[in-house]
């Protein structure tokens, strides 16, 4: 048998096969890891700009187009809100409004339902105070009358007891004399 001798085949490696410190590092191996990691960039470079960042371009677009629809959408929304709360400011003015009238015809309307009761208590007590008149001036006379007939009869009695005869008709016409003032 032929004896089999073993080289190593380059300074990275031992004779059995086995790799000396690190592979990576072998300075021998270096020129086919650039080669292949040449070949891997371009091949990711190419996944990327043909397949991968068209996607995210339009994943993007797609996003800035729903944030800017997104965002007319709030400013109508926004304008619709504002114009709402005009629209209510309006119809809550026009109610006050409405109410104030309201108000001012019930109390018109109040006043005068006053005015006609005072009109007519003022109708009833004028007519009261007639009739208190009347009695008034009815008592007054019937008083006046009995105060002229107290007089004649104090009168005659006076003059009778001075001891003197006074007749009915001058002791009338004194009384009524001083009666006038």
């Amino acid at each position: 048998m032929a004896t089999e001798t073993h080289a190593p085949v380059s300074s990275c490696v031992d004779s059995h096969g086995g790799a000396i410190g690190m592979p990576q590092l072998c300075p021998d191996w270096m020129g086919n890891q650039i080669f292949w990691l040449v070949v891997t960039l371009v091949v990711i470079f190419f996944i990327l700009s043909k397949i991968a960042l068209p996607r995210i371009a339009s994943v993007l677009a797609e996003r800035q187009g729903t944030i800017t629809n997104d965002i007319a959408a709030a400013e109508e929304l926004k304008q619709k809100a504002v114009e709402a709360e005009e629209a209510y400011n309006k119809a809550l003015a026009d109610a006050r409004a409405e109410a104030g009238r309201i108000i001012a015809e019930a109390k018109a309307e109040m006043q005068a339902e006053v005015d006609a009761e005072i009109a007519k208590a003022d109708a009833e007590i004028a007519a009261k105070s007639a009739e208190s008149e009347k009695a008034i001036s009815e008592i007054r006379a019937g008083a006046l009358e009995a105060v002229k007939d107290v007089a004649k009869d104090t009168a005659k009695e006076i003059v009778a007891a001075m001891g003197g005869k006074a007749d009915a008709r001058s002791i009338t016409a004194a009384i009524n004399e001083r009666m006038k003032g």
